[in-house]
């Protein structure tokens, strides 16, 4: 029997207002091994701590019972003090008395009880608990970064600084990402590509950075500090080391009717192509499905114009395997279909543009060379309409969008209306929104500049339809819930400032990673608040959009703190490893492989031993968990038929005793 201790905490008043705490500490005093028990105000405080330490020295307690938070909060903080006055930090259990409990009973009445209930089933629990010691696992000193956007690069460059070695695996031909297709930044009005250029010039010259651009990760295995990384890199058709980035193929080239994914589709490429001017690496990419030559077996042109013989059509993918002792994932986002919102036009008339496509439309590298037209007779508009929120904030029941602001519309129309007055000052200019949010620096200053400067007409309502009429523009019909009436606009251009999503990618992404996902394809922290850039697998982080809806400050704030956790990572030698992972009993284990199969992690394998059993000696099939890549989930333990796969400080005989408990 244990000697222990138990120590509720009234959290303030989270627990206390609730859970009469003091009748707790009363009723743990009866339980079977506990010799000491008391109440305090804040036990992960200092002075909690201290009570905590010097009960363990007073009392020779063996094991500690605190009733307080969820463990994910303080768990770590108990153990250590636990493990500083000489106890085993795994002889710790944390009945967990306010989310479960204080936060879901709205009188003592409710709360009480089931707290006492709680507590019991930790002191069961901790009464069969044994001492585990962690183990120890090596770091491989490099860092993988999936995704070559800002938050990519920025979050490459801070770990890159600090001295390691970093890998960055981008899907397109070229890093720089969503950045890159920008004109201007809120809410500075600085040029996009020249705050973005010199950013990938420098990771390209980073005697510690490697860029596989073109390229995906399409395997991975291991745990933190020890990831293999499978990398394919795709075939450019074009020799890297060879180009001089001279451009004579993509002009020569006769296939020039491809979609041109840089400008959104405004205008067409060449089959072979660089995807801008200033893209990294500079060096040109085959589209095999376009290509005359891949597609007929005819034409050549760009290999015998190319003056290094650089193409060469015989390049197959590349695949490479890398070990890691990180990994960031950086995969940014996408605009949501606009052509679910079929009443506001797009796709049916090319005069109804997404913001991203008015941003090509506006650039200088852009298909008009920066000079705002519209796309249907190439005339400067006079009449604009931006909708905002197309696709944002929509109900939950609306299932063509999402249900979430994407934080980054409000300005970035702001920004484009102010830029169109600048260069346009004959346009008129209404946008039609729900809110207008501007909560970042000096951004409230820039909404109200659009306004008071340049008398863009801010329209609060929605736009019910948009209709194509016979002379060339475009009907609005939209209603001004300020003033309670319709508003009709016969327009020559409208913009859709649609949502934002997740890369469509990252589902794919986490499941090999193993890390969890909201109901909108963000990842999610391992803590809102206290873990706001680590993933709940340990060694994944995350930089940027891929975790929620950010504009560029946000997001390379956030690599730079993706970044610090990477090097405090890489910055260890030795990491420990989790002691409380499955074990199996040899003799019940009769190697039927149902455990190997539900492991996420690839923990289980199978070895053939010889085992004793009953005076008799026989050599069965039995499962094999490697410590190191066993994370505890429990999954094993409760698949397997025969009872032999138990977790340590976790098993079926303490997790009855709980449950015995609960039923008494």
């Amino acid at each position: 029997m244990q000697r222990i201790g138990v120590f509720v905490c009234h959290c303030g008043t989270n627990i206390a207002a609730t859970v009469d705490v003091s009748k707790v500490a009363e009723a743990a005093k009866h339980e079977p091994g506990v010799v000491y028990a008391v109440d305090y105000t804040y036990m992960c405080s200092e002075n909690g701590q201290n009570l905590i330490a010097q009960a363990i020295k007073d009392y020779g307690l063996t094991a500690i019972v605190v009733c307080s938070c969820s463990p994910r909060m303080h768990e770590a903080t108990f153990r250590a003090v636990a493990e500083k006055a000489g106890i085993n930090p795994f002889m710790v259990e944390i009945a967990n008395i306010r989310e479960q409990c204080s936060w879901v009973h709205k009188d003592m009445e409710e709360g009480t009880p089931k707290a006492i209930t709680l507590m019991k089933t930790a002191v069961a629990k901790v009464n069969l608990d044994s001492p585990l010691q962690e183990g120890e696992s090596t770091v491989t000193k490099r860092a993988l970064v999936i995704g070559g956007g800002i938050a990519g690069i920025q979050t490459a460059l801070d770990i890159a600084d600090a001295g390691y070695k970093v890998d960055i695996v981008e899907k397109l031909p070229s890093i720089g990402g969503r950045m890159s297709q920008l004109d201007k930044t809120f809410p500075t009005l600085d040029c996009s590509s020249c705050i973005l250029t010199p950013r990938m010039t420098e990771v390209n010259q980073n005697p510690n950075i490697r860029i596989f651009t073109y390229s995906e990760v399409t395997d991975v295995s291991g745990f933190v500090g020890n990831f293999t990384v499978q990398i394919t890199k795709h075939s450019r058709s074009v020799r890297a080391e060879d180009c001089t980035g001279c451009g004579i193929c993509t002009s020569k080239c006769p296939s020039r009717k491809t979609p041109n994914e840089f400008n959104r589709g405004l205008d067409t490429r060449p089959a072979i192509y660089i995807p801008f001017a200033q893209a990294i690496p500079n060096v040109p990419v085959i589209d095999k499905e376009h290509c005359i030559h891949f597609k007929t077996g005819k034409c050549g042109i760009c290999s015998k114009v190319c003056p290094s013989h650089a193409v060469d059509y015989e390049l197959k993918d590349e695949i490479i395997e890398e070990k890691y002792g990180a990994i960031v994932v950086a995969t940014g986002f996408d605009m949501i279909d606009l052509h679910k919102f079929g009443e506001l036009g797009y796709g049916v008339s090319k005069d109804v543009v997404s913001s991203i496509e008015l941003e090509r439309l506006m650039n200088a590298a852009g298909p008009t060379s920066g000079h705002l037209e519209r796309m249907s007779d190439h005339k400067q508009p006079k009449e604009m309409v931006f909708i905002q929120c197309v696709g944002s904030r929509c109900a939950p029941d609306d299932r063509r969008g999402k249900t979430y602001c994407s934080k980054i519309c409000c300005m970035y129309t702001a920004k484009q209306a102010i830029l169109i007055k600048d260069h346009y000052p004959d346009t008129n200019i209404h946008v039609f929104y729900i809110d207008v949010r501007t909560p970042g620096k000096n951004f409230d200053e820039f909404y109200r500049r659009a306004v008071e400067q340049y008398g863009v007409d801010y329209i609060k309502g929605n736009v019910g339809k948009v209709t194509p009429l016979p002379n060339g523009k475009l009907h609005v019909h939209g209603v001004d819930l300020l003033d309670q009436k319709d508003v009709e606009i016969d327009a020559d251009m409208v913009v859709l400032a649609g949502a934002i999503e997740p890369n469509p990618d990252i589902r794919k992404l986490a499941t090999m990673l193993t890390l969890s996902i909201d109901n909108n394809n963000f990842l999610n922290e391992a803590h809102a608040k206290l873990r706001p850039v680590e993933a709940a697998t340990a060694g994944v982080f995350m930089s940027g959009v891929v975790q929620g809806p950010k504009d560029i400050p946000e997001t390379v704030a956030q690599a730079g703190a993706a970044a610090i956790k990477v090097v405090g990572l890489l910055a260890k030698d030795k990491l420990k490893t989790n002691p409380c992972i499955a074990e199996p009993d040899e003799l019940y284990c009769n190697g039927c492989s149902v455990c190997a199969n539900v492991c996420p992690y690839g923990a289980i394998t199978y070895v053939d031993k010889e085992i004793r059993d009953h005076g008799l000696r026989e050599t069965r099939r039995i499962a094999s968990v490697n410590s190191a890549l066993c994370k505890g989930c429990g999954a094993c333990s409760v698949a397997c038929p025969s009872g032999a796969m138990n977790l340590k400080g976790f098993t079926n005989r303490q997790i009855m005793a709980e449950v015995d408990t609960v039923c008494q």
